[in-house]
């Protein structure tokens, strides 16, 4: 069964076969949208992004169609469905800007929920929950009993790349504005996580870290939301999405 053959045995359709990224079933109301494997963390998955539009430069032809799609979703009560899709990028003659093509698919839908942060949008499992960001300083072992140990395999943080990104940033959370020490006093003066710009772990193997460029100081609540997503959220993301809610709660408190 071919992806357009499993598409329409669940009733949906699309404008064009080739280049659709989402398929709509009109009479049962629901919607869709492939979960590439690159963009899923866990039980989450970005299916949509506005940084989609114009990506190599030039207007991506299922672009609109799925922007309808995302809003049919949100306002008029469509429901999500999305299944798994494998991604198998090409470049291009220049050996540089890259398509997406797909590797292959798991013909089996799977109903979710649909969440807007920032510019993008993710299909998520019913009441998900994602482990707090932690930081790590080096490989920890832990044993159960006499018999078992469990090696965590962390990748090493640089203690002196930490304080000099708090010396040139501060320890106040970049995104929300936190102060540790003003809320609990010498309890948590200086308290704050160092989140990696560039995930450490997609680096691989050692690098040389600029602490100014590359670690940027943010809350607990502020670094697991950042990585709530797959690829993570930019600080400049987390703090749009933040500003749009205020917007929209303070227009809210104007008309109360």
């Amino acid at each position: 069964m071919n992806r357009r053959e499993f598409i329409e045995s669940h009733g949906a359709t699309c404008k064009n076969w080739q280049w659709s990224w989402s398929f709509i079933n009109e009479p049962e109301r629901f919607i869709i949208f492939g979960a590439w494997d690159r963009d899923t963390k866990g039980r989450t998955t970005r299916i949509f992004s506005e940084d989609w539009a114009r990506p190599r430069g030039h207007k991506q032809a299922g672009y609109d169609q799925s922007r309808e799609h995302i809003r049919l979703i949100e306002e008029e009560g469509y429901r999500l469905k999305t299944f798994p899709m494998e991604r198998a990028d090409i470049g291009d003659n220049d050996g540089r800007a890259k398509r997406a093509r797909i590797g292959g698919f798991t013909p089996k839908l799977t109903e979710r929920t649909l969440t807007r942060v920032g510019t993008d949008w993710y299909a998520a499992d019913s009441n998900v929950t994602s482990p707090l960001a932690e930081e790590l300083s080096t490989p920890e072992k832990y044993s159960e009993g006499a018999r078992l140990t469990v090696t965590i395999n962390a990748y090493e943080r640089s203690a002196k790349a930490r304080a000099a990104c708090i010396a040139h940033h501060g320890h106040i959370c970049t995104v929300c504005g936190f102060d540790f020490g003003h809320v609990f006093g010498a309890l948590g003066e200086g308290f704050i996580h160092v989140h990696h710009v560039v995930p450490i772990g997609k680096v691989g193997k050692e690098y040389q870290i600029d602490p100014v460029a590359d670690l940027i100081p943010v809350c607990p609540n502020c670094h697991a939301m950042i990585h709530q997503s797959e690829p993570p959220l930019t600080v400049e993301q987390l703090c749009r999405h933040i500003d749009a809610l205020n917007k929209v709660a303070k227009i809210a408190r104007a008309n109360s």
